[in-house]
């Protein structure tokens, strides 16, 4: 038997198909090749097209199963990760109302600021963990005041996981977690924020059926399974965001146990069993994966928007023709500290952790005698690894002590500069796993599907890749100070 893993990632959709005995992925395919679009119309503004993610789906579904690699007919279970916080609305006839507002767009920070202020800080810290700000329920407020017409035709509210979710099955449902990371959850109350929804003026009807997140979802509809070469009726049992989706993956379950990613956006996420917030909002607190009214679960996130943006920003610029090894080679040529060259990796929208505060990416002091592309390239990453250290900074000042962080072997951590750098800035030990958000997908759908009877069993055969311990904190920890009174001449 095999499970269907879909992860909508913001630069690309990527499908593996995993074994249930083995655990293992059988195979992994990504479409498109090229990084997707993000829509930018006005500055700090960013858009992607749900009906896109859809076309996306279907290709890659199709081109996994043109492999020859497994039999489609033989998936038991279809399982998604997506990119958080997304804001996706359809008519009654389940048609797409405008591009989707995504997680990393900035229009709705003031509204949210002005909830904030409007509810109270108290109120919305001690009930939904977190300040309104640009979250999704931001987000369909800046909608509701700014075009009307289209908020009238709305009859459902998604996250881009329950959308293609709808569009595999022809059902709409959303489930705790998601609503948490959409700041629609009073945690206290365990029910929709009455107080969100009224100050907002939105109407509950919105909101989708609420599921276990590991459950059924709905069944893949017979046209659907036709198109797709898949078993009609099979359950869509999983849909998570993709860092408590993450964490899963790397087997992150349990309070105290810390994951990390460095994509599209940096991740530093931390399960508690305490419904814990930070006074200032700057890191936010969501349901974990393993979240219910008994056992409150809680993933403590520390998002930053330019990691691996600002990476292939410096790509994309300075040597579109080398690839990300030959670049992270490049930077292994460079000493550290990258001859005086610091970055600032913050161009990719307001940055929570900055107190939603849009600086601008920096790269500060060049000298055009003396760098050369290995100084930028090792800049980036010694810049990306310090914006991690100021979060997780902000996390321990909120009772997160991470003695070792897990993550994978993908994206940054791919390069031997970045991960040495993160670990000997942070201080923090870190495991490298064999790990992919659409594994985590299809093994997620293998207990909601009741294929395995906890999460725990579907990652008992998690094995370790690579161990890292800090090397050089003591010549990283001059620089990162330094690197830290820039940033705070700008905020």
């Amino acid at each position: 038997m095999y499970l269907l893993g879909l992860d909508i990632g913001t630069s690309s959709i990527k499908v593996s198909v995993v074994d249930t005995h083995t655990q293992k992925r059988v195979l992994s395919v990504q479409y498109p090749d090229e990084e997707t679009e993000i829509k930018s119309v006005k500055p700090g503004w960013a858009e992607q097209s749900p009906v896109d993610w859809w076309q996306n789906v279907v290709h890659a579904i199709l081109k996994l199963s043109a492999s020859g690699s497994f039999h489609p007919k033989d998936v038991t279970a279809i399982g998604i990760a997506y990119q958080m916080h997304g804001l996706v609305l359809v008519d009654k006839d389940q048609n797409v109302l405008r591009d989707s507002i995504i997680w990393c767009d900035s229009r709705a920070v003031e509204l949210g600021e002005e909830a904030f202020d409007a509810i109270g800080h108290e109120q919305c810290l001690h009930s939904m963990l977190n300040s309104p700000g640009n979250f999704t329920a931001s987000k369909l407020a800046w909608v509701k005041q700014h075009e009307p017409e289209i908020y009238s035709k709305i009859d459902k509210i998604m996250l881009p996981g329950d959308f293609i979710a709808m569009k595999l099955t022809g059902q709409i449902s959303t489930s705790i977690a998601a609503l948490s990371e959409g700041v629609f959850w009073d945690f206290q109350k365990d029910e929709i924020s009455k107080a969100v929804m009224e100050y907002y003026g939105l109407d509950e009807k919105l909101i989708p059926e609420i599921k276990p997140l590991f459950s059924v979802h709905g069944t893949l509809k017979a046209d659907v399974a036709r198109l797709l070469g898949l078993q009609e009726g099979i359950p869509v049992a999983y849909k998570s965001g993709d860092q408590p989706n993450n964490a899963l993956s790397l087997n992150v379950l349990n309070p105290g146990e810390v994951a990390a990613t460095a994509g599209t956006s940096g991740v530093i996420y931390g399960v508690s069993d305490e419904l814990t917030y930070d006074p200032k909002s700057r890191v936010n607190t969501f349901a974990h994966v393993t979240y219910s009214k008994t056992q409150k679960h809680t993933g403590v996130l520390l998002c930053i928007n330019g990691t691996g943006s600002m990476y292939r920003w410096a790509k994309y610029t300075f040597a579109p023709e080398l690839t990300y090894a030959t670049l992270n080679n490049l930077a292994s040529s460079a000493p550290i500290g990258s001859r005086g060259l610091k970055v600032l990796p913050f161009g990719n929208g307001a940055e929570r952790m900055l107190n939603n505060k849009y600086t601008g990416a920096e790269l500060v002091g060049i000298d055009l005698n003396l760098h050369t592309r290995a100084e930028i390239f090792r800049a980036v990453q010694e810049g990306i690894a310090f914006a991690f250290r100021y979060g997780l900074d902000i996390m321990r000042e909120n009772g997160m002590e991470p003695k070792v962080i897990r993550a994978g072997m993908a994206n940054l951590f791919l390069s031997d500069v970045f991960a040495q750098t993160f670990v000997d800035v942070t201080g923090v030990p870190v495991e490298l796993y064999e790990n992919d958000g659409s594994v985590g997908a299809a093994l997620g759908a293998g207990i909601g599907a009741g294929i395995f009877e906890s999460p725990e069993q579907a990652f008992n055969r998690h094995e370790l890749i690579t161990y890292l311990e800090p090397r050089n904190s003591a010549a990283y920890e001059p620089l990162y100070q330094e690197w830290k009174a820039l940033l705070n001449e700008k905020i």
